[in-house]
């Protein structure tokens, strides 16, 4: 029988890390030490979660990262942007592993850090050492790591359906399109006026056109996966919809070579062969519907052959695969687990 591990989860309250403390309450390797926020210090997880009432008995605590890495072998952070930098550094520091979920460690080039999220980085030496968390490309240093930079839950859609073509050098790389919707948890848990009701509701917007923080995240994958040091320039346009949570993602691109619809499909079935949470889909087109509350990544490969451009889609989780889920797959890695543990659950339907 594998070990059991304390873990803690920082920024409990929010939607990832309520989802990271329903995960973790079930895992059969975890024992949930501990929990933090800001807003709820000294409210139980139930009054906040009533859902979790009868299962988390856990209250939550302020963010002492110390304090925490006294309480736990294993510490999350789902802290907003900008926030994780300080509370990884002294995680680190008490000699614990850490996942974070916060874009503050994913890219590896400080500059683009800085000009992107529009703050300095106090820990930049770290920014090497991160490992970025997307398992199907990077499992073996994942497993070595003590610090796990967690994706964004749009990169892990766009990077997984592009990768096999990435991996080839078959895209040409002016004719990279990325047109993905995401549902409205993606914004996090703190009111704003397009997030109210009548303002979501029997609505498409698109947002932050050109200029999303995901962007930059995108193009240093997909370079990685090509082996090459220059850059990759991506269009990206998220969209919000009236939706709880999911993404779909559905990316365009134009091929160095022509190839047929069936070897595009075969490259993908070798390119994941063997991953546990990525499924192939053909004669369905995947659908958020499909891999609600579950730690999937569907995609579907396709080509327009009048037009010449190739079609993928991918449906994730924005909160399970593009987040919490994605998270416990890391650590289990890093503590030596199977890497599907506490993660196997279906998703439920309708």
């Amino acid at each position: 029988m594998a070990e059991r591990f304390r873990v803690a989860i920082a920024g409990a309250s929010g939607y990832a890390g309520a989802e990271l403390v329903r995960l973790a309450a079930a895992h059969p390797y975890y024992d949930l030490a501990a929990v933090t926020s800001e807003k709820s210090a000294g409210q139980s997880v139930s009054s906040v979660f009533p859902s979790l009432t009868g299962i988390v008995p856990h209250r939550f605590e302020a963010l002492a990262p110390e304090a925490l890495a006294e309480q736990a072998d294993a510490i999350f952070l789902a802290l907003p942007h900008t926030k994780s930098q300080d509370p990884v550094a002294l995680c680190l520091k008490a000699g614990r592993l850490v996942v974070d979920l916060s874009a503050d460690y994913r890219l590896k080039d400080v500059t683009a850090y800085e000009k992107w999220y529009q703050t300095p980085h106090a820990h930049p030496q770290l920014l090497r050492e991160a490992v970025y968390g997307l398992p199907e490309l990077h499992r073996t240093a994942i497993a070595k790591a003590k610090l796990v930079a967690s994706p964004g839950c749009y990169p892990t859609a766009a990077v997984l359906q592009l990768a096999p073509l990435f991996a080839k050098g078959l895209v040409q790389p002016d004719t990279i399109v990325i047109d993905a919707k995401s549902g409205i948890s993606g914004a996090g848990r703190s009111p704003a006026l397009p997030y109210h009701f009548p303002e979501a509701h029997e609505s498409l917007e698109p947002y932050k056109i050109g200029q999303h923080r995901h962007i930059p995240e995108i193009e240093q994958e997909l370079s990685g996966v090509m082996g090459k040091t220059e850059a990759v320039t991506v269009t990206f346009t998220p969209h919000l919809v009236p939706m709880n949570r999911g993404i779909l993602s559905t990316a365009y691109c134009k091929l160095t070579q022509e190839i047929r619809l069936a070897d595009l499909r075969t490259l993908y079935q070798n390119f994941y062969k063997g991953e546990p949470f990525v499924r192939l889909f053909e004669d369905v087109v995947p659908n958020q519907r499909y891999i609600k509350g579950s730690n999937y990544c569907d995609i579907g490969v396709y080509t327009d052959p009048r037009a010449g451009w190739v079609v993928t889609v991918a449906a994730v989780d924005n909160l399970v695969k593009g987040a919490a889920g994605q998270a416990i797959q890391a650590m289990n890695l890093m503590l030596g687990l199977p890497e599907d543990a506490g993660l196997t659950s279906p998703s439920s339907y309708p």
